[in-house]
């Protein structure tokens, strides 16, 4: 098969690692992509969000199947382009139609998407411009901390958790009227708290029937002890300790399956991932959010515990076969820690060059943000490249990855020396 996966960070970069792995593979290609893939794929220098360019590429190097890495592309429609036309549309592509991408688009679609079909989630209210006094109303109702979610897509900044209800009052204002986070904020959720330990399991699914992928715990401030700034995370680690057989029945039979059997009830296909952000709550789960695609880092640690041909698996759900597919997981331990640029989540530099990476030994280096200049490989991003290691335990895991993480090095790189701190 030839492949094209869609993206350039350090998920795309764990596909493309994954898939490599495979016997049915021919030809990998990756758009962009970046200094990692490189080495193990074909980068191709196109805009993903010009879907036309994505169709030649299909056509030239005829690609089999196409895997979709961020949500971007998802919610602007690309599956849908692919099958309205003529020349494409039989080439699968995993992730989901843009109504069903919506499940991550939209805070409120998701929201009403759970209270339809039963699926435990905090208690809400949806409020726009013109509902703004209605809005203060319903904090008051509620007790601190309070939370306000952008509807839209903000590049993961569109949270507030707030424990002051003047301040909830006044951003909410700001996110209205304000359009503090543009677009996305035309409409904002006021969640209930849930009070609980957070993690992520991800499904595959082909619309039919679907496999449980490995829980995930990541960790998304800058600064040790969960302080700071949120990013885009800065470590990871699979499996999560709680997350045990009975506390995944739970999430199976609560969630799950609610969730793809109340997607088939709204006539909603759905190909692809679904990465559900849960809450524990007193060891019952709750969903806080939906995501229609694979985490980052969050993918760095649940790939590498998969032991089936994960390609043969993509294709199945491509050929709706799913269901035929044996899902073989470790029982290892994988962590993930991530090298950050200097002054990330704010203002950064990029360019810096990356030394070491040959020397690396008993882990895998994902790229993110990088980029090949000459023969130096350069930072290009603000997460720079995470450092995955496995073992038996999670100690051992850690220990290979920051053992791995000493051998690289560039100017004023930052990563979370506590990954994991919490679960031990």
């Amino acid at each position: 098969m030839n492949v094209l996966i869609i993206g350039s960070g350090g998920r795309e970069h764990a596909f493309a690692y994954k898939i490599k792995e495979s016997s049915l593979l021919n030809e990998l290609y990756v758009a962009p992509g970046n200094a990692g893939t490189a080495k193990i794929a074909k980068n191709l220098a196109i805009d993903i969000a010009d879907f036309s360019q994505v169709k030649q590429t299909v056509l030239d190097s005829n690609i089999d199947l196409v895997v979709v890495g961020p949500e971007a592309p998802l919610v602007a429609g690309i599956h849908d382009f692919f099958l309205g036309d003529e020349d494409i549309k039989d080439v699968p592509v995993i992730g989901p139609a843009q109504m069903a991408a919506q499940l991550e688009g939209s805070k409120d679609f998701s929201k009403k998407f759970m209270k339809k079909h039963a699926i435990p989630t905090a208690g809400y209210e949806t409020f726009d411009a013109s509902t703004v006094a209605e809005g203060h109303a319903f904090l008051e109702t509620l007790k601190p901390p309070y939370v306000l979610k952008a509807d839209g897509l903000a590049a993961g900044k569109g949270v507030l958790i707030l424990e002051d209800l003047q301040e909830a009052k006044t951003e909410l204002s700001s996110m209205l009227l304000d359009n503090k986070f543009g677009e996305a904020s035309s409409k904002v959720v006021i969640e209930e708290f849930l009070d609980g330990i957070e993690l992520s399991i991800f499904v595959l699914t082909d619309g039919k029937s679907y496999k449980i992928l490995p829980s995930a715990k990541d960790y998304k401030r800058i600064g040790e002890g969960d302080k700071g700034l949120n990013t885009g995370g800065m470590g990871a680690i699979s499996p999560v300790p709680f997350a045990d057989k009975e506390f995944v029945k739970k999430f199976e039979d609560r969630i799950v399956i609610p969730t793809v059997e109340g997607l088939k009830k709204d006539n909603i296909p759905y190909v692809g991932f679904i990465f559900i952000g849960l809450m524990n709550v007193g060891g019952d789960p709750y969903v806080i959010e939906y995501n229609v695609r694979m985490g980052d880092p969050e993918t760095e640690v649940v790939l590498p515990r998969i032991e089936s041909d994960f390609l043969k698996l993509l294709a199945a759900v491509g050929s709706k076969q799913l269901g035929d597919e044996v899902l073989k997981i470790s029982e290892e331990t994988a962590v993930t820690v991530m090298s950050v640029a200097g002054g990330y989540p704010e203002a950064y530099e990029k360019g810096m060059e990356i030394k070491g990476l040959n020397e690396v030994e008993e882990a895998i280096v994902f790229h993110a943000g990088t980029k090949i200049d000459g023969d130096k490989i350069l930072t290009n991003g603000g997460r720079v490249y995470a450092t995955t290691a496995m073992a038996s335990d999670r100690e051992e895991a850690l220990k290979k990855a920051y053992k791995a993480i000493s051998k690289t090095d560039f100017q004023d790189r930052y990563y979370r020396k506590d990954i994991g701190f919490d679960l031990r």
